[in-house]
């Protein structure tokens, strides 16, 4: 045991030192690895990090190979505080002098007018940091981390040093960073200066913050309009969503199916196919307007596009949202709360009035924090239904794609949506505040869930049950619209859509995939197969650090780890693009950075999943591997881990799923090499060519059923030990 408890040390020393002799510094690009190995001791742009500083002249370079050095002299030190300060000061030294020589050196040379005017033009220069950099950096990482236990914080525990460092350095790099970066843009001038008043330039103009159409004008300010919009949305969906929950709950068992499977709706389609559905609706060829043409001689109009009819289609799109956040808090409602009510004389009026509601608080904040951001950074929707009624989302895309190609004014905007959601996040936190609301504990509750009051049950089936059938027949002309030839013109049957999307065709070389959605699926699938695993695996990881560990910190952690769920997508997309397009990090037009996009825009789902089912788990369980002397490492993947296939299953699929149908955060991200499946649609609808964008959501949507089938089936429904005879019924 004494002969390894240097190991860990020994083998990141001799990691980060291998990355400087044996593995390229810089990223090269649109090489063979064959090639690159053959410059790795010579060439200036695929060479070492040593043959980098001591022959092309980086001698910045040598700051982290001097803090290699000094970690392993650390190695001749006993375990301990001492041994801890050599660590610490050699993993400092080198991550803080590759960093400051990376983010102050570009491709240019200096990469600030200041250090120009202070140290005068520099003849070299560096490009964005490749494989061996990204090793050495981490190896230094986690010698500073070991350094920290070794010093006495966390409990002088290696792997939890080093996991709460590491996931800290992850999230400040690609949430904090890159965020802070987009949102500093705005107060950059034309020219680059620094001004204060350059954000107010931008966004304190009529386009913003106009308020004409409460004087009877033609619009509002876009600011006015998302917010309105957000507001409605999250009412309607907390609203619907929380009837839906009670009716499968506590309604009859014939409906608890249906709703099932209308929850599953918005995750597996992408975020704009209710818009279409709507548009085949009441389009201004859609049915509705042809029946009224045909009956009452009504011209068609373009009278759904617009507030309406971005509100309706993001209600759609939400609403099972907010169901599956409810129908989990009215599962937790403990029944015996409600039978101790009862039994003191409550009618069942004042009890589900008195106790059940007042209990789903935490329920109905949380899904309105959901609707309200799911809403501000909704961008399929708006673009297809919005007609002239224009939101933040869109007005970013179109700063940064349009003729236009204003950073400054996209990230202006990206401030005020993100204030937005910052604010709506805080309120949720002030409200509930402390307050208790545990209702299922360790101990068994065998009781009946209350049914419904008579008033109460008839309100829920008078305006759910028409709100699930229309539903259903959205979702159905959605299905629709990929069968017909030209849809309000020309409804003959057609496969033509499918053939044009996924054509297969025999070549002299075997099979074509002659389609022209081929390329977008299979790069989906592959980029968002590589993001799941990795998204899900870090959030549980965090998951574990917060709720089994405690830190100096650990409350900025959290913050920081639940930071994505509270920045919308569309703020964190066009972060990534003006953080990531230069050295050090130069990821702009690459696969890696929509990997890195997806994952840290889903990484919450990973966090809240695995930190209830932590909360089921019983601290003894670690403490008992602990004692019986296993490492933490091992206590994690032996002990926690099979407990939490569950948990860790949902996240992988969740995360996975999200990747697929995802528009808002990546829509800035792609590049003709790497086009996805949403923004293929987007490209189709633009044109258009509704009947093939339609096909392939309808692919999408049977490839996804599949995946959230298998999943069901192999989690199954959680047990809370309750009787299942039927719902109480209990007298007044």
């Amino acid at each position: 045991m004494k002969q390894n408890i240097n190991l860990a040390i020994r083998v990141w020393v001799a990691i980060g030192l291998l990355a400087y002799i044996a593995l390229p510094w810089y990223a090269v690009q649109d090489s063979s690895w064959t090639s690159v190995w053959g410059q790795i001791f010579g060439g200036p742009e695929a060479a070492n990090g040593l043959v980098q500083a001591l022959v092309h002249g980086r001698k910045w370079l040598l700051l982290g190979l001097a803090g290699l050095v000094v970690c392993a002299v650390g190695l001749g030190f006993a375990p301990g505080p001492a041994q801890g300060r050599w660590l610490v000061a050699g993993g400092l030294l080198g991550v803080l002098g590759l960093a400051a020589s990376g983010f102050a050196i570009g491709a240019k040379g200096w990469a600030f007018e200041a250090l120009n005017t202070r140290f005068g033009e520099l003849a070299l220069q560096q490009f964005g940091i490749g494989i061996g950099g990204c090793v050495a950096i981490v190896a230094l990482v986690l010698l500073a981390a070991f350094g920290l236990a070794r010093c006495g914080y966390f409990k002088g525990d290696l792997f939890i040093a080093a996991s709460v460092v590491g996931c800290g350095v992850l999230m400040l790099l690609f949430i904090a960073y890159p965020v802070s970066k987009a949102l500093y843009g705005a107060f950059l001038t034309e020219d680059r200066q620094w001004s204060l008043g350059a954000l107010f330039e931008r966004v304190g103009n009529e386009r913003i913050w106009g308020l004409g159409c409460v004087a009877g004008a033609v619009r509002c300010g876009v600011a006015w309009n998302t917010l309105a919009l957000a507001l409605l949305t999250a009412s309607g969906t907390v609203l619907l969503g929380t009837m839906m929950a009670l009716m499968a709950e506590r309604g009859a068992a014939r409906l608890q199916t249906p709703l099932k499977l209308l929850a599953l709706l918005p995750i597996i389609t992408p975020p704009f196919v209710v818009g279409l559905g709507l548009i085949l609706l009441f389009g201004r060829a859609g049915v509705v307007n042809q029946l009224l043409e045909a009956a009452l001689g009504i011209e068609p109009t373009r009278w759904f596009y617009g507030l309406f009819g971005v509100w309706i289609a993001q209600l759609f799109a939400f609403t099972p949202i907010a169901f599956m956040i409810m129908r989990g808090v009215v599962q937790g409602v403990a029944p015996s709360l409600e039978e101790a009510a009862v039994t003191l004389r409550a009618s069942r009026s004042q009890t589900f009035w008195t106790i059940t509601l007042p209990l789903l608080k935490p329920g109905l904040a949380n899904a309105f924090l959901v609707g309200f951001i799911e809403s501000i950074a909704d961008f399929g929707n708006p673009v297809v239904v919005g007609g002239q009624f224009s939101v933040l989302s869109t007005e970013i895309f179109f700063a940064i794609v349009g003729a236009q190609y204003d950073q400054g004014r996209a990230a202006s905007l990206a401030w005020i949506l993100t204030l937005f959601a910052l604010v709506v996040f805080a309120l949720q936190r002030a409200l509930l505040g402390k307050q208790n609301f545990t209702t299922v504990s360790g101990k068994g509750d065998a009781g009946i869930a209350l049914a419904l009051p008579d008033g109460v049950r008839r309100s829920l089936y008078a305006v759910a049950l028409p709100w699930m059938a229309f539903t259903v027949v959205v979702y159905l002309f959605a299905f629709a619209g990929g069968f017909v030839q030209t849809w309000g013109r020309d409804y003959t049957l057609t496969l033509n859509h499918f053939h044009t999307a996924f054509a297969l065709e025999w070549g002299p070389f075997g099979i074509v995939w002659a389609g022209t959605a081929w390329n977008s699926l299979f790069t989906t699938v592959q980029l968002a197969g590589v993001a799941a695993p990795i998204t899900a695996a870090l959030g549980l990881l965090i998951a574990y650090l917060l709720a089994r560990t405690e830190f100096k910190g650990q409350g900025g952690f959290e913050f920081m780890a639940l930071l994505a769920f509270a920045i919308p997508g569309t703020v964190l997309g066009v972060s990534y693009i003006l953080a990531f397009n230069v050295p050090p990090l130069e990821l702009t037009g690459t696969g890696l950075v929509i990997v890195l996009c997806f994952m840290f825009r889903n990484l919450p789902v990973g966090v809240r999943a695995g930190t209830a089912a932590f909360k089921q788990l019983d601290k003894s369980l670690d403490e008992a591997s602990l004692m019986l002397r296993a490492s933490t490492l091992q206590t994690l993947l032996q002990v926690v881990l099979p407990l939490l296939k569950p948990a860790l299953v949902a996240a992988l699929v969740y995360s996975f799923v999200r990747a697929m149908t995802t528009v808002s955060a990546v829509v800035f991200l792609v590049t003709a090499e790497n086009e996805l499946a949403t923004t293929y649609i987007i490209g189709r609808v633009g044109n258009g060519d509704y009947g093939v964008a339609l096909a392939y959501c309808t692919v999408l949507i049977v490839l996804m059923s599949a995946v959230i089938g298998l999943i069901q089936l192999l989690v199954g429904e959680r047990k809370l030990g309750r009787r299942k005879t039927g719902v109480a019924t209990m007298a007044h």
